[in-house]
């Protein structure tokens, strides 16, 4: 394997109030750049943790992890959440970019876009080795319900785990827990 390269496209006019303000929706690009500054809107949290945990995946010592400032899209037209109106000229979401480098080469990158009214929603990982892979999710993984599935679908995996602090990459792979989970208690 030799570059993974991940990109999440978000239509965050669907998402819940608090994510609209966590990426600057409706502000101006003057608000959005003080916020990001004073620290008040974060954009996405965990895209440098997410290059450690593939590059420990993978047996890959990265050289460093850049994790760029999120830039604001700006909305080229008047738009609308079911929260809040975006004029045309302001900020209706943010991108943020993550990249990992190895023998002072590019081999991942982490894309995380979220905007109201993205032209197209979907999750796509590119990974280019023997062979190439290329996966979209068309309308992507709704982020809540991917946590939740990933979160009790563990459950079986953590249950029956060595005793100890673990990471995703020290468990069994999680698969779909359709049994009835009181099984894995004792």
């Amino acid at each position: 394997m030799d570059h993974i390269e991940v990109t999440r496209m978000m239509n965050s006019a669907k998402r819940r109030i608090p994510f609209q303000k966590k990426i600057g929706t409706g502000l101006t690009k003057e608000e959005f750049m003080e916020k990001m500054k004073n620290k008040i809107i974060t954009g996405h949290v965990g895209l440098y943790e997410s290059i450690s945990m593939i590059a420990a995946a993978l047996g890959w010592k990265l050289d460093r992890i850049e994790e760029f400032d999120p830039e604001p899209v700006i909305a080229d037209r008047d738009l609308e959440t079911p929260y809040t109106k975006v004029p045309k000229g302001h900020v209706a979401g943010l991108k943020s970019i993550a990249k990992g480098y190895m023998n002072k080469k590019e081999v991942i990158v982490l894309n995380f876009v979220a905007y109201a009214h993205v032209p197209e929603e979907y999750d796509e990982i590119i990974i280019k080795g023997e062979p190439n892979i290329h996966e979209k999710i068309i309308g992507g993984v709704h982020g809540d319900i991917g946590t939740v599935a990933m979160v009790v679908n563990a459950i079986p995996k953590v249950l029956n785990a060595e005793p100890g602090l673990l990471t995703m990459k020290d468990i069994a792979l999680p698969s779909a827990a359709v049994e009835d989970m009181r099984i894995y208690v004792a």
